[in-house]
């Protein structure tokens, strides 16, 4: 079943990208919901029968996620739809805050001064440009920027994991998350640019199954440890 879900991830993510490069819209909208829907897939069958507290988290991050794939289809129709989707991407940023949070407890991770000062100058710099194109979505946007700042920084702090390739996993794709929404926020707000769709898009799903593979291996990597703790 594992093996499925990751086959079936790929055939989707392959058709995506092919329906975009073909400007197939029908295909882009039938088949986005499910790119992030296979990812859950997979998350879920991959940590099946192992008890974890951030687990939920993980889910709630990516069932919101696919929710606002979905709002966002019909963005282009009704700015409402543009907003809801804006609500349903920070309320999934809020559930990976909430999980690297607990994870970065869990593991007694302290986090660095210099770290939030980087975070800070991306937020300064991105809302700076962004701000006198945003009009009446100036505050959503604002706070959704200090959302998925406060994200990144988390995901900095888990740097410091015992388990490097866990860490790295997690802060790369924490960081393709904001370079997708920046771009998106740029395309949509100042100048759309024509290879825009694409960076949004690659890096989008690059973060995703960034996240979900390093959050995996934490979850199986943590079971380990407390299994072998355990041991007499």
């Amino acid at each position: 079943m594992k093996t499925a879900w990751k086959l079936i991830f790929i055939g989707v993510l392959l058709l995506y990208f092919a329906g975009m490069a073909l400007h197939n819209d029908a295909l882009q909208f039938f088949l986005k919901p499910l790119l992030v829907s296979t990812l859950l897939g997979i998350f879920i069958s991959e940590t099946a029968g192992i008890a974890s507290p951030f687990k939920k988290w993980i889910i709630g991050a990516l069932v919101f996620s696919v929710g606002g794939d979905t709002l966002l289809l019909f963005a282009n129709n009704n700015e409402l739809y543009f907003i809801l989707g804006l609500v349903s991407f920070l309320m999934a940023h809020v559930c990976y805050i909430l999980c690297f949070h607990f994870i970065k407890v869990k593991e007694s991770v302290s986090g660095k001064w210099h770290t939030a000062i980087i975070v800070g100058v991306y937020y300064f710099f991105i809302m700076s440009f962004l701000i006198p194109h945003l009009g009446a979505l100036k505050i959503p946007v604002l706070i959704y920027g200090m959302v998925i700042s406060f994200m990144l920084l988390l995901a900095m702090h888990l740097y410091d994991l015992t388990d490097h390739t866990t860490a790295r996993t997690i802060l790369t794709g924490a960081i393709l998350f904001v370079v997708s929404d920046s771009v998106l926020a740029v395309n949509k707000f100042y100048r759309p640019a024509p290879w825009g769709g694409w960076a949004i898009m690659v890096t989008y799903m690059g973060a995703q199954w960034l996240l979900v593979k390093g959050l995996i291996r934490y979850i199986k990597h943590r079971r380990s440890s407390d299994s072998t703790a355990v041991v007499p």
